[in-house]
C-alpha cells in the first residue's frame, strides 16, 4: 500500500501546478524543421498566410506553449511582423481561418534566416481534434519588401498524439476573404501540453 501512495503523490502534484510550470513540461507534437528549405511564401501586410494545423486526441485539449518558424532571408525592408493563432469557421464547403484568439510574442522582425520562436501573452488552450491556423502578417505591402516563410519540399511532419499537418495554406490580403493557396508545406514546430482530463482532476482531488 506504501508503494502505491507514494506513485500516486507526484500525479496529483502535476495536477496542482500553476498553468506556467505545466507548460515547462511540453511536448513538441508537429515539426518538420529538420527538413531543408525549397521556396519561400511571402508575407507582408497585403500578403496574410494562414497554414493550418489541426490538434490531437487528449480530451482535456492543449495548452500552447510556443511556436517555432523556420524563415528564410527577408527581401527588400519589411517591418512590423506579427504571428497570430486563429480559430477555424466553417462556411458552406469547407474551414477557413476565423477570429484570432491572440497575437504571439516574439520577433517583430524575423529578417535573418533562421528559427523563430513566438509564444501565447496569456494561457491559450486549444480543444481537441480541432483545426487551428498559424496566420503571420506584417505592417508593409510586400512591394516594400516581405519577411519570407520557409518552405519544405514534402509533407512529412515528425508527429505525435494524433496531431497533424495536412498542407493547406491560405492567403488574404486584408486578413477577410480567404483564398486557399496550392498545397504547401511552411516549416513550422509547434509545443504544447496535454492538459489532463477533468475526471482525472476531480477524481485526484477528492
Amino acid at each position: 500500500m506504501k508503494k502505491i501512495v507514494l506513485l500516486a503523490i507526484p500525479v496529483f502534484a502535476l495536477a496542482v501546478l500553476p498553468p506556467q510550470i505545466l507548460q515547462a513540461q511540453g511536448t513538441t507534437y508537429l515539426s518538420n524543421l529538420d527538413q531543408s528549405s525549397s521556396g519561400t511564401l511571402a508575407v507582408g501586410s497585403d500578403s496574410w498566410l494562414a497554414a493550418m494545423f489541426q490538434t490531437g486526441t487528449n480530451i482535456g485539449g492543449y495548452v500552447l506553449n510556443s511556436i517555432q518558424l523556420a524563415m528564410n532571408d527577408a527581401s527588400g525592408n519589411p517591418t512590423g511582423f506579427t504571428a497570430m493563432i486563429y480559430a477555424p469557421s466553417y462556411p458552406p464547403g469547407g474551414v477557413l481561418p476565423g477570429s484570432s484568439l491572440g497575437t504571439l510574442t516574439g520577433s517583430l522582425n524575423p529578417v535573418t534566416s533562421g528559427i523563430y520562436t513566438y509564444t501565447p501573452a496569456a494561457n491559450l488552450t486549444l480543444s481537441p481534434r480541432i483545426p487551428y491556423f498559424i496566420v503571420l502578417t506584417a505592417g508593409t505591402a510586400i512591394a516594400n519588401g516581405a519577411y519570407d516563410w520557409s518552405l519544405a519540399g514534402a509533407n512529412s511532419h515528425n508527429s505525435s498524439g494524433g496531431w497533424l499537418a495536412p498542407g493547406f495554406v491560405w492567403t488574404s490580403s486584408n486578413g477577410s476573404s480567404w483564398p486557399p493557396l496550392p498545397p504547401g508545406y511552411p516549416q513550422f514546430a509547434i509545443n504544447a501540453t496535454a492538459v489532463p482530463e477533468p475526471g482525472l482532476l476531480s477524481l485526484l482531488a477528492d
